[in-house]
């Protein structure tokens, strides 16, 4: 992991991460710690959403001056990615020997989904680059250790967990926002949709949009689902194309 001279070329809060650099024994704030900073942060955005955290809130919770943290944490996107590594966690134990590369990858996809779900103000942490912290290379890990015994070549096997992850990042990303907008509305889920189809009934010519008209005049939009039925839809029709990929890779002569 390391380079020339000890140095990983990493920031120094994610070289702590992995156990590669001393975290600083005295600091400005006695009792202050990166895993302090850390939590403090977590809590901030699970309480205000992911927008309310700053280098100066989080030091403000921890009664600290907005400097003394830079000696642990060099800049606020290192801390959005330590307070990812936190909430996320490692991934689940993975599944026993010889199970099916399609239930592990479900597993897989499923235990992210929950983990998501726990924290939906992480699904906006800025993507920056490939996985660079130990939970999120496990993560990577199983992803790709699901698909041994498919015949994918590692390349194709690193754009398959991708995929799956896009698809479980964006449901998430997307239960977020509809969240945020319903709580900012003041209204039921049932009442922010009773007025949008109204609203819709009135700006949609039927005659122009006869798919959307006939969705809007049925009871689709109100059926009582499981929160969960878009995605076990979506994540069986991925999963459906990955098995066609390796049936065809299977074929190929």
């Amino acid at each position: 992991m390391t380079g020339k001279n000890g140095d990983a070329g990493l920031p120094a809060g994610i070289e702590a991460a992995w156990g590669l650099r001393e975290r600083p024994g005295k600091g400005p704030k006695p009792g202050l710690s990166l895993e302090k900073i850390v939590e403090a942060a977590v809590a901030v955005a699970a309480a205000e959403g992911l927008g309310a955290v700053s280098m100066g809130r989080v030091a403000k919770e921890l009664g600290a001056s907005t400097m003394s943290l830079y000696r642990y944490v060099g800049a606020k996107d290192e801390l959005y990615l330590l307070m990812q590594e936190a909430a996320i966690g490692a991934p689940p134990d993975p599944p026993a020997p010889g199970t099916g590369w399609r239930e592990a990858l479900s597993r897989w996809a499923w235990a992210q989904r929950e983990a998501y779900h726990r924290h939906l103000w992480s699904v906006h942490i800025p993507v920056t680059g490939p996985p660079a912290t130990p939970n999120t290379v496990a993560w990577w890990e199983q992803g790709m250790t699901a698909l041994d015994g498919t015949g994918l070549d590692d390349g194709t096997r690193l754009s398959v967990i991708m995929l799956v992850n896009s698809f479980v990042r964006h449901e998430a990303m997307l239960s977020a926002e509809l969240e945020t907008a319903i709580t900012a509305s003041g209204a039921s889920a049932h009442q922010v949709m009773t007025n949008y189809t109204t609203t819709l009934r009135r700006l949609a010519d039927p005659a122009r949009y006869p798919s959307v008209a006939r969705v809007l005049d049925s009871d689709i939009m109100f059926q009582p689902d499981s929160p969960a039925q878009d995605f076990i839809f979506g994540l069986e029709c991925v999963l459906d194309g990955v098995d066609a990929l390796i049936r065809r890779r299977a074929d190929a002569p």
